[in-house]
C-alpha cells in the first residue's frame, strides 16, 4: 500500500492506495489562510505540517504503509532555522503579489528573455525567487544568517520532508525546483547567475534529487515503523503523471483553487511564444522530460468568494444547481483577477471585474458567470498551448474538485470544441504521487466523456464577450 501526501493551498490530505489504484482511506484537514495586506497571502508553516501529520496518521490506520509519495502546492516559500526547524516568517504563498515591483524592475531592465531562456519562466511574483529574496531582506538578520548556513529554504515538499525525517534531509526534486526561477532547465541544477541576480546564498538551497528518488524515511506513522519516502513532485506535474499523459500533445487540467493546464512535450523544452511556462515534468527514465504550463490563478477560489465574500451560496456544492437554473449568463461576465492575471496574460496589476449587469441580473447569473470564467480562462491557455507546440489537442483530461461539476465540464467541452474526459479516479494528483512512489499496477480508466455540442456561432459570440470583459479588466486604474 502506498500513502500519498497531497499538501494543497487550503488543505492537507492523505490518500492510501492499494495496488490497483483503489482508495482505501482518505483524510483531509483545512488550515488557516492569512491575508495581512491586499495582495498578500501567507500560511503558518507549522499549521501546514500539523495538518499533514494529522491526515497521514489518520489515513495510515487503514493498513500497513509500504512507501510514501509526496505532492505539494508549488512556489510557496518557507525559510526555517536548521538548528531548531523553526520558521523565521510565515510562508509566502504562490498567490502572493508583494514582489510585483521587483518583477516589474526585472522586465524594465530587459531581464525577462534571459530569465526565460534559463528557467522557462517569466518574471512574476508567482515564483519562489523573489519571495525568497523578499524574506531574506525583511526578516530580522535573515540574509546574514542564510549566508552563514544557519537557514534553510524550501518549497512545501522540502518543508514536509524535513519534518518527516526529523531534520535529516533537506531536499527537493526537479519539478519543484523548476518553479523557483533559480533552476536552470538545461543543466538540471541551481544556476549561479540567477542566484547572483536574486542575491540568494547557495547555502540556503536544498539538494535536488530525481522525482522518484530516495528522500529518506519517516517513523511518524502509527506503530513507529520506518517507512521510505520514494517520490516527490509538484502537484501539477503529479497530476499530469496521474492522468497518464506520457506522450507529446497530451493535456490535463486540474480544477482547484486555480486552474493548471499542462501539455506533455516529451524531451523538448519548448520555448513559449505565447507567454506560457516551460517546466520540468516527471521523468522516470534517465533523460529529462518537459511540459508547457498555463496557470489560472483564480478558479475554484471564485466560487469560494461567492460563498464567503458575497454569501450568494452557502456551500460550494450549491453553485451547479443555481447556475443551471438560468439558460445562459444573461450577458454577465466575471473576470476573477483577484490576484492579477496568469497565463497567457501575466498582468499582476489586473483586478477582478463583473460586466454586463442589468436590473434583471440574479444570483444565478453570478453563479453561472463564475463557472464560465473558469472555462474561458482554460480556453485562453489551451489555445496558446496549441500555437506554441503546433499540436492539435485531441481531448482534455480533467481532475480536481470542480471537475465533478457536470455543467462546467460540458461548457468547457463546448467552448473548446474537443471532448473533456473525466477519469474514474479524480484524485489524480495523489495518484501521481503514489505511482511515483511505487504504485505501478493500476491503469487510467475513463469515467465520463463530455462531447462538444455548441454551435460555432454561439461559441464565437461568448468568446467575444469574454475578450471584451478581459480587456476592461486590464485597463482599470490601480487601487488607492
Amino acid at each position: 500500500m502506498i500513502l500519498a501526501l497531497d499538501q494543497g493551498t487550503t488543505s492537507s490530505r492523505a490518500v492510501l492506495f492499494d495496488t490497483d489504484g483503489g482508495i482505501l482511506a482518505m483524510a483531509r484537514e483545512e488550515f488557516p489562510q492569512l491575508y495581512p495586506q491586499p495582495g498578500w497571502v501567507e500560511h503558518h508553516p507549522g499549521e501546514i505540517w500539523r495538518s499533514q501529520l494529522l491526515t497521514m496518521q489518520e489515513a495510515a490506520k487503514a493498513g500497513a504503509v509500504d512507501a510514501i509519495g509526496i505532492t505539494n502546492q508549488r512556489e510557496t516559500t518557507v525559510v526555517w532555522e536548521r538548528a531548531t526547524g523553526r520558521p523565521i516568517h510565515p510562508a509566502i504563498v504562490w498567490q502572493d503579489r508583494r514582489t510585483a515591483d521587483i518583477c516589474d524592475r526585472l522586465k524594465a531592465e530587459g531581464r525577462a528573455p534571459w530569465i526565460a531562456e534559463k528557467t522557462g519562466l517569466v518574471p512574476d511574483p508567482y515564483f519562489s525567487a523573489t519571495k525568497l529574496q523578499w524574506l531574506l531582506d525583511h526578516a530580522p538578520d535573515a540574509r546574514a544568517r542564510a549566508e552563514l548556513g544557519e537557514l534553510a529554504f524550501g518549497t512545501i515538499d522540502s518543508w514536509l520532508v524535513w519534518n518527516l525525517t526529523r531534520g535529516e534531509r533537506h531536499v527537493t526534486d526537479p519539478t519543484n525546483a523548476s518553479r523557483t526561477m533559480l533552476f536552470n532547465l538545461r543543466t538540471g541544477g541551481w544556476d549561479d547567475e540567477l542566484l547572483e541576480l536574486f542575491r540568494i546564498p547557495r547555502a540556503v538551497l536544498p539538494e535536488i534529487l530525481p522525482s522518484g528518488g530516495d528522500f529518506g524515511e519517516t517513523t511518524l506513522l502509527p506503530g513507529g515503523r520506518a517507512v521510505p519516502i520514494r517520490g516527490v513532485a509538484g502537484d501539477q506535474q503529479a497530476a499530469l503523471f496521474g492522468q497518464y499523459c506520457h506522450s507529446p500533445g497530451m493535456v490535463k487540467n486540474t480544477y482547484g483553487t486555480g486552474c493548471f493546464l499542462l501539455m506533455h512535450t516529451g524531451g523538448e523544452a519548448i520555448a513559449s511564444r505565447h507567454h506560457l511556462l516551460t517546466t520540468a515534468a516527471i521523468a522516470t527514465g534517465g533523460s529529462p522530460v518537459y511540459a508547457l504550463e498555463g496557470s489560472v490563478f483564480i478558479a475554484g477560489a471564485a466560487v469560494q468568494w461567492l460563498r464567503d465574500g458575497l454569501a450568494v451560496i452557502r456551500s460550494s456544492a450549491e453553485i451547479e444547481p443555481l447556475a443551471a437554473s438560468v439558460p445562459d449568463n444573461g450577458g454577465v461576465y466575471f473576470v476573477p483577477a483577484f490576484t492579477g492575471l496568469g497565463a497567457p496574460h501575466w498582468d499582476p496589476h489586473a483586478r477582478g471585474t463583473i460586466t454586463g449587469l442589468t436590473r434583471g441580473t440574479t444570483a444565478a447569473h453570478f453563479a453561472r458567470a463564475a463557472l464560465e470564467a473558469i472555462a474561458y480562462q482554460t480556453a485562453d491557455v489551451l489555445r496558446a498551448m496549441e500555437a506554441d507546440s503546433d499540436l492539435a489537442v485531441a481531448e482534455l483530461r480533467v481532475d480536481g474538485g470542480a471537475s465533478r461539476n457536470d455543467l462546467l465540464m460540458q461548457f468547457q467541452a463546448d467552448l473548446l470544441g474537443v471532448p473533456v474526459v473525466r477519469p474514474e479516479v479524480t484524485e489524480t494528483t495523489a495518484l501521481g504521487a503514489a505511482r511515483l512512489a511505487g504504485l505501478s499496477a493500476c491503469g487510467w480508466r475513463e469515467e465520463c466523456r463530455f462531447e462538444p455540442a455548441m454551435s460555432a456561432a454561439t461559441r464565437d459570440a461568448l468568446l467575444s464577450g469574454w475578450s471584451e470583459a478581459l480587456e476592461r479588466t486590464r485597463h482599470l486604474p490601480p487601487p488607492p
